[in-house]
């Protein structure tokens, strides 16, 4: 009667178990292997990959054969006697060979594979600086002078609540990073605050970001395409809101963007020198605040009790002195999470934020603050 009594809920923990198997590899697709690359150095790692696990596969059905026909066939019932012996010196000899045979088999193409990778800088085409921030990512072209942020897209931003029908949640970005097919690039990795790690499946390169010290990877995309990734480090309450978008396209389409950027950078410049409206100010100010504050201070700038102060009602936000008000956002607030945005944002973007901060979310200062406050602020 107990075997009865335990057997009914074990069998519904087993079949739990099996559902919820086969149920997550449903929604992985079957995805039981490595990514397959799109660059040179992936499919090296992927084929050692193969390799490896081709090799312990072979072990394991010589090991586990043996033992398999070693119980069928020499079980006690069949009348098996076990032999009595002490040590037996080629068997000793063979178990030391095998073993080592196998390791520098598979040492040899692993140790070329290493080399591979490591060899970030010879003949580097673009080389491109990472840089981790809580939560976003700032890509620097080296060679170019061209420097931008990558931020959760807001189409995401919109749906948290309910991200049914949204085919990239949380995998979407403002601003993706743009690369061309075909030529060599070199990532260096760093990190402004905490350690983040960039990781891109379809490219081969997962790589931390870590303050004080870079790291650096290398990629040669082959196929044009978008390329999806995300922060694989946890890294604070957003590490999940840091995805990583790649879009390799042609050169003449590489070159082109890059000059958007450029012209995008000349534009930012010229903006500073002059006077903005209050309705500008507002507009940009909002999209500013949703990418940069929002996910700290909340939509509506009630903050987070005890983590994050509101925005609504603030002494420094609604003081008629807007001194601080520009110190804490430019400079930052050493010892919290409060980031110095004097290297995320440009001048008319802080600007912009500062006045939506005083005439929205609850306040009504009334004023405004001008790019040139920033750019004297710096």
């Amino acid at each position: 009667m107990r075997f009865l009594k335990l057997s009914r809920p074990g069998s519904v923990i087993l079949a739990g178990l099996i559902s919820l198997l086969t149920t997550s590899v449903a929604q992985a697709e079957y995805a039981l292997n490595m990514t397959e690359s799109v660059t040179p150095i992936g499919r090296e790692l992927y084929s050692l990959h193969m390799l490896v696990f081709w090799i312990c596969v072979i072990i394991g059905v010589v090991v586990f054969g043996a033992m398999a026909w070693s119980i069928i066939y020499h079980r006690k019932s069949k009348g098996a006697v076990a032999a009595n012996f002490h040590e037996s010196t080629t068997v000793e000899i063979i178990w030391t060979i095998v073993p080592l045979v196998i390791l520098i088999g598979i040492a040899i193409p692993a140790t070329g594979t290493l080399l591979d990778l490591e060899d970030a800088k010879t003949d580097a085409d673009i080389t491109v600086q990472v840089t981790g921030i809580q939560w976003k990512w700032k890509y620097t072209f080296v060679d170019d002078d061209v420097s931008f942020i990558s931020s959760l897209a807001q189409s995401s931003r919109d749906v948290i609540k309910d991200p049914t029908g949204n085919e990239n949640y949380l995998l979407e970005v403002d601003h993706p990073l743009v690369l061309p097919v075909n030529k060599k690039i070199r990532f260096l990795f760093h990190s402004d605050d905490v350690i983040h790690a960039w990781w891109v499946p379809e490219l081969a390169v997962k790589q931390d970001s870590i303050p004080g010290f870079i790291n650096d990877s290398w990629a040669i995309i082959e196929e044009p395409g978008t390329y999806r990734g995300q922060c694989a480090e946890l890294c604070g309450k957003d590490h999940g809101f840091m995805p990583i978008v790649v879009e390799a396209v042609s050169e003449s389409e590489y070159l082109a963007w890059l000059g958007s950027k450029k012209a995008e950078a000349a534009a930012a410049a010229s903006a500073a020198d002059r006077e903005w409206s209050m309705q500008d100010l507002l507009a940009r100010g909002e999209t500013v605040y949703n990418a940069n504050c929002g996910a700290c201070h909340g939509p509506t700038g009630a903050g987070i009790p005890g983590a994050f102060p509101a925005m609504t009602g603030s002494a420094i936000i609604t003081d008629p002195d807007q001194s601080a008000h520009i110190d804490i956002v430019v400079n930052g607030k050493a010892g919290t999470a409060m980031a110095a945005f004097k290297g995320q944002l440009n001048d008319v973007d802080i600007a912009a934020v500062l006045t939506y901060e005083r005439n929205a979310l609850g306040n009504s200062v009334g004023d405004m603050v001008q790019p040139s406050a920033i750019k004297n602020a710096r």
